[in-house]
């Protein structure tokens, strides 16, 4: 019973807390309904557990799953890392390159922001998740990123079987005339007959199953081949903002010098190791980095320095011309605009025509910034 206490800590107990969330809920539920329904046509009407080809079938299933969730749960409760609480450089002259957070009360370390939902400062942080409810950062950014890969590789051998189970149990019942499509939906034939008759229930889960399976792979994969893409030149997505930004104040101000991202270590291979290791723990203690050859250990964060006082680079002033209600998905302003929202849990901002805003960054058809309710004031 001690060692079993011991095991489950308080702290432990109130990360629970995480799953209860939109982001977890819908993720588990489509984990579960596609893992679920999957099982259930192979045993049943496809490829039953008494053949050699059913069995490996049915056990990759269950590994696909098991894995997933392993992954998924890391990203959830491992967590991206925080910066410690108070914390300060060993030299205090390096101050100098660094912003101080004044909610964590620490100077933010190399490659940290400050998360608003999180309320702490993260380690290399690349997004803060609303599908794991935490952020992606130094820690958990390796685990995040597998459950990307798993998740679609799962969701296409599932596809295949609900594709294969329709087919095979609806192949020898169509009945094709000139003028009408007769589906028959008695039991199956097939030697031995299924103990439970493939009706129009299965045809319906199984349908459904299909279409979110299909749109997982789609979804995800896309957000897993973006994830590679920033690992390979070991960058985090706010990192790839802050180089972007940096060549813009360079070529607006006609300057000579030539922006050299300091983490990037000059082969994809190196860049990939520094998140992914035999032993699974990324490299380094999160507040230190290596740097490529010729580059300053705080380079990047001199940068950012240089950007926040240009307030040109730092945020762009934009006009309002049309009335936004701040909701989350907008139906109003189009198919377009509804399917381009942002996945992300941060406040619309109540706009109304000829007010103005300060974008501090944007993505293709978002801007992230402030409304501007005065001289002085700034929402």
């Amino acid at each position: 019973m001690g060692t079993f206490c011991s095991v489950i800590k308080f702290e432990n107990l109130q990360e629970l807390k995480r799953l209860c969330h939109w982001g977890p809920i819908i993720a588990l539920g489509v984990i579960a309904i596609c893992s679920t329904m999957a099982m259930i046509d192979s045993v049943l009407w496809y490829w039953p557990l008494h053949t050699t080809g059913g069995s490996v079938n049915f056990i990759m299933l269950i590994n696909w799953t098991v894995l997933i969730l392993y992954n998924y749960f890391n990203a959830m409760f491992v967590g991206p890392g925080f910066v410690p609480l108070g914390w300060k450089p060993e030299n205090s002259q390096d101050t100098m390159y660094l912003q101080y957070c004044k909610v964590c009360q620490a100077y933010k370390a190399p490659r940290s922001h400050h998360c608003r939902k999180c309320n702490r400062c993260v380690m290399k942080m690349d997004h803060h998740c609303p599908w794991i409810n935490n952020c992606c950062g130094y820690q958990n950014h390796a685990s995040f990123t597998l459950f990307l890969l798993l998740a679609p590789l799962g969701c296409i051998h599932a596809a295949f079987i609900f594709v294969m189970t329709m087919y095979t149990q609806l192949y020898n019942r169509l009945s094709f005339g000139w003028n009408t499509v007769r589906i028959d939906m008695s039991a199956a034939r097939r030697d031995p007959v299924p103990i439970v008759p493939f009706g129009l229930a299965a045809f319906a889960a199984t349908l459904f199953a299909l279409g979110l399976a299909l749109g997982t792979t789609i979804a995800v994969g896309m957000l897993f081949f973006i994830q590679m893409k920033i690992i390979l030149r070991n960058k985090t997505s706010i990192e790839s903002w802050i180089e972007e930004k940096a060549k813009d104040r360079i070529h607006y101000y006609q300057l000579d010098d030539v922006f050299v991202f300091p983490y990037d270590m000059g082969s994809r291979w190196r860049n990939f190791k520094q998140v992914f290791t035999w032993s699974g723990a990324p490299e380094g203690d999160g507040l230190e980095w290596p740097i490529r050859e010729g580059c300053h250990q705080y380079s990047l964060t001199i940068e950012q320095l240089k950007q926040k006082a240009d307030k040109r680079v730092r945020s762009v002033r934009y006009k309002v011309i049309e009335d936004y209600s701040g909701s989350c998905c907008p139906l109003n302003k189009g198919i377009k605009t509804f399917f381009t929202s942002p996945c992300t849990e941060e406040p619309r901002i109540q706009l109304q025509k000829g007010e103005f805003i300060l974008a501090t960054r944007g993505l293709r058809y978002w801007l992230y910034g402030d409304k501007i309710l005065d001289d002085s004031f700034i929402e």
